[in-house]
């Protein structure tokens, strides 16, 4: 069983002489959720539509859990599950009904039991009977998904899938995806919501213009870089700012006010900051690393791309 359900090389496509998407690389893993964030435009759907087959490539590799889309089509299809627009379904029709049609449509066969078994997934089981029509927008998106993972996919793509979704909804969908993550399959989810991204992916892509500029561990982002900021509440600012300057230039003074000041720091820094400060008979109440939030990392990354 192959680790990754998706690997992208090289993944470009061009309208005559314009590179809408331009040799993005990437991989999604088994059981995991992983972000294309950028701002509308940037060609995630494009992306996904060349993944999905929905429009063709100019140049690249697609490969769904180990079965190359040029060579094993059929097999590559058949372990993908998408929604690239907004779910269509008879509204006039149960929820249950809906998903016995889309059954008799699919070319893999569904197993008895599995409606049941999806619609628990996404906890759907309480409104099976019930027309769509009487759906909320949130339980639409989540039929959706259940009609994608019908077939038992290794790969679940969704494009925008919180679009018109109150606060409520969203963090209901994103604990649903989980659930998904945990059962094994891997979520390609796209969406230029940055503070959203950040809670539901466990990895993110940056894409602006066309290209992949940035991929990043948003489980670990902030714990991995050499140096920190670091806030440090003292009983004196301005003592500890001195000690700072004299014994530890090395660490930068970001920000200082009345009871905190701030350093970029390393680890090792940080515990020779905190001795210094001892040593200098200056209280330290607290201290704590600064988390960026990922709309923070987002437009550093995208200002060292454009070198500003």
């Amino acid at each position: 069983m192959a680790d990754k359900v998706l690997e992208v090389k090289s993944l470009t496509k061009r309208i005559r002489q314009t590179a809408i998407v331009d040799d993005v690389s990437f991989d999604v893993k088994r059981g995991e959720i992983f972000g294309l964030l950028g701002p509308n435009g940037a060609g995630k759907t494009t992306i996904i539509r060349m993944i999905g087959s929905l429009i063709n490539r100019t140049n690249g590799k697609v490969i769904i859990n180990g079965h190359d889309l040029d060579d094993e089509f059929e097999q590559a299809m058949s372990d993908l599950g998408a929604i690239v627009e907004n779910p269509e379904f008879y509204k006039y029709m149960s929820g249950r009904k809906n998903l016995i049609h889309y059954a008799r449509m699919a070319t893999t066969p569904i197993e008895p039991g599995r409606l049941d078994e999806v619609a628990n997934l996404v906890k759907l089981d309480h409104a099976m009977e019930k027309k769509v029509k009487t759906y909320s927008l949130g339980m639409r998106q989540r039929l959706g998904v259940a009609q994608a993972i019908l077939h038992k996919p290794a790969l679940l793509i969704l494009d925008e899938p919180t679009n018109g979704l109150d606060p409520q909804g969203i963090k209901e969908f994103r604990m649903y995806l989980r659930e998904l993550a945990n059962e094994g399959i891997g979520v390609l989810v796209s969406s230029h919501l940055l503070a959203e991204m950040q809670l539901m992916c466990d990895r993110f892509a940056v894409i602006e213009k066309g290209k992949l500029i940035h991929i990043e561990n948003n489980q670990q982002q902030g714990e991995e870089e050499e140096q920190r900021e670091i806030a440090y509440s003292v009983g004196d600012v301005l003592a500890a700012a001195k000690v700072l300057r004299e014994q530890i230039p090395q660490a930068d003074i970001l920000k200082q006010d009345v009871q905190m000041i701030t350093v970029k720091a390393t680890k090792e820094q940080s515990a020779e900051i905190v001795r210094a400060f001892v040593k200098a008979d200056i209280d330290v109440y607290e201290m704590s690393v600064v988390k960026k939030s990922l709309e923070d990392r987002f437009f550093e990354i995208t200002k060292q791309e454009v070198g500003v």
